[in-house]
């Protein structure tokens, strides 16, 4: 007996993804190309539709391509495209972080100066 191919353990839609990206990286499916039906992709892939909405969902979020209600979805960018396009984000989430954290220390700043005033709003009082 050969040896045993390895499972595959990523779920379903993963695989499924990750074949429609290769397609798309490979030219099959081009930057403007409508991408078949989910009914056509799960007769292709031989599972449910949810299965390939959910390949279809990933995509989206990627940038790769784009959905609308009741349309094909449109290949956007091939997968090295939509990378440089994550990475800008990351960088812009690395500004936002850093804005967030001064802003952060600043909230802290005035809670301690409210407390003090508190106690002496209150020292006045007695």
């Amino acid at each position: 007996m050969g040896n045993p191919r390895p499972v595959d353990r990523r779920k379903q839609y993963v695989r499924i993804a990750d074949d429609i990206r290769r397609d798309i990286a490979s030219g099959r499916y081009a930057v403007g190309d409508p991408l078949p039906s989910v009914a056509e992709l799960a007769t292709r892939f031989g599972v449910a539709k949810m299965t390939i909405s959910n390949a279809i969902a990933a995509l989206r979020d990627e940038g790769l391509i784009q959905t609308r209600q009741g349309s094909p979805s449109i290949v956007l960018a091939a997968p090295d495209e939509a990378g440089d396009e994550a990475e800008e984000h990351s960088e812009e989430f690395e500004i936002i972080s850093a804005q967030l954290q001064q802003l952060k220390a600043v909230v802290k700043r005035i809670g301690a100066r409210l407390d003090e005033l508190d106690e002496r709003t209150k020292d006045l009082g007695r």
